[in-house]
């Protein structure tokens, strides 16, 4: 009963529980300062769908401003219509679905209706279109020498409860237009990507005795134990080599922080507080760790150093901070702005530097939750509720574009990119 007890308290603590929030957000970039596309569907059969998301990968950039008319033409020909021409670039495509998926697109310039940019692309499944799209924009944002938007290419892994007790990891795009189950059967929890490739990821089942955390080829299908332990045991963060995971462990009673070398299953106790310390992530080169912890008697964000017993508070924002990720000086964390015992709660996402203190909101009303950065840095992710219905959200750090998209489905347990 006690193992139980554990178990769910520490669940609670990475379960979503959001609700509303603005859908956009102010745009502090100068309008003047991103390049005017318009965008021409040449398909044999036009899809709203695959237009929309051509929009939402260029709005999410932050680096383009989109038309938003759908407009059609011949994506053989180099005319330009002439109500497009008042764009700088005009993006011209083609996606034909007969035996798996191919996409044709063709950048110009409307100066001159010189043809910049011209590449196909082709995958054999038809669901995975919206990554053609992903990678078609990425590309001409290159071309036209933009910072990197590469991350819009990655898969989302995440958690879903489907039944009470029951739950599976899937696989997403960024924008959960593609979908796919990988693990199901049982409760499998806590999904975390094991490399930058994104072809191993670690997950912990609670199918047996103990808790127990796997590694998975999600190619494959193949799997290794890696360690498992009594009460809760999440994987919380991994090292840029891989070689290294902090875990989330309470062989004690109480969770605290450790690190384990993958190879050689050897591993340390970073925390020793008697309360709870949970959610570890790497900082500062990997020599510290940021951690949440109730050692103020709330729930609040701090930072240790991996070998010695040093710690300091990091936020002083807030009284119950209950989520938080770190990228290089960054640090994005879930504040709860409402004390409701009995409905929901206010929850917001903050913006603070780890040398300076500065710290501003990234959402503004509302209830918002699991905060994670891109893997550089440039982008939040982040859940929330409208009602009964979960929605992503992503908010550009530079242009602070925000999109949000629908996710209508079970209820999101953890979620990692």
């Amino acid at each position: 009963m006690q193992k139980l007890l554990v178990i769910l308290i520490s669940l609670a603590l990475y379960t979503l529980t959001a609700s509303a929030v603005d859908a956009t957000l102010k745009i502090e970039k100068d309008v003047e300062q991103r390049t005017r596309i318009a965008i021409v569907d040449g398909s044999a059969m036009q899809d709203q769908r695959i237009f929309n998301m051509f929009l939402s990968d260029f709005k999410v950039s932050g680096h383009f401003l989109a038309d938003k008319a759908h407009n059609k033409g011949d994506i053989a020909s180099s005319f330009l219509l002439p109500n497009i021409k008042n764009s700088e670039y005009v993006l011209k495509y083609a996606l034909t679905q007969k035996n798996g998926s191919k996409l044709l697109i063709r950048l110009f310039k409307t100066s001159d209706a010189s043809q910049v940019f011209k590449k196909s692309y082709a995958i054999p499944s038809k669901a995975k279109v919206p990554f053609l799209i992903h990678k078609a924009v990425s590309d001409v944002n290159k071309v036209l020498k933009y910072p990197d938007i590469s991350w819009i290419n990655r898969y989302v892994v995440y958690s879903t409860y489907t039944t009470p007790g029951l739950s599976e990891i899937r696989l997403a795009d960024y924008t959960f237009n593609y979908r796919k189950t990988i693990i199901k059967g049982g409760l499998n929890l806590f999904p975390k990507w094991a490399n930058e490739k994104q072809r191993h990821l670690y997950y912990t089942s609670y199918n047996g005795t103990v808790p127990t955390l796997y590694k998975l080829d999600i190619y494959t299908g193949s799997k290794n134990k890696i360690i498992s332990s009594e009460g809760m045991l999440v994987c919380s963060d991994v090292s840029r080599d891989g070689s290294k995971i902090l875990l989330t462990m309470a062989p004690y009673g109480q969770a605290d922080i450790y690190e384990l070398n993958v190879a050689t299953g050897t591993k340390i106790r970073v925390t020793k507080f008697k309360g709870i310390d949970v959610n570890g992530r790497y900082t500062d080169n990997e020599q510290r760790v940021l951690f949440v912890s109730n050692r103020l008697g709330y729930a609040n964000v701090f930072k240790k150093s991996l070998r010695s017993a040093a710690t300091s508070q990091v936020v002083y924002h807030g009284r119950n901070n209950n989520a938080c990720d770190a990228s290089g000086d960054k640090i994005v964390y879930a504040s709860r702005e409402s004390n409701n015992a009995f409905g929901r709660n206010t929850f917001n996402i903050y913006l603070s530097s780890a040398s300076s203190g500065d710290t501003r909101p990234i959402t503004t009303t509302g209830s918002n939750q699991f905060p994670r950065f891109s893997r550089d840095g440039a982008v939040v992710l982040f859940l929330k509720q409208r009602g009964n219905r979960t929605s992503v959200g992503y908010t550009n750090l530079a242009s602070f574009q925000s999109l949000l998209f629908p996710y209508n489905g079970n209820k999101i347990q953890s979620i990692d990119w």
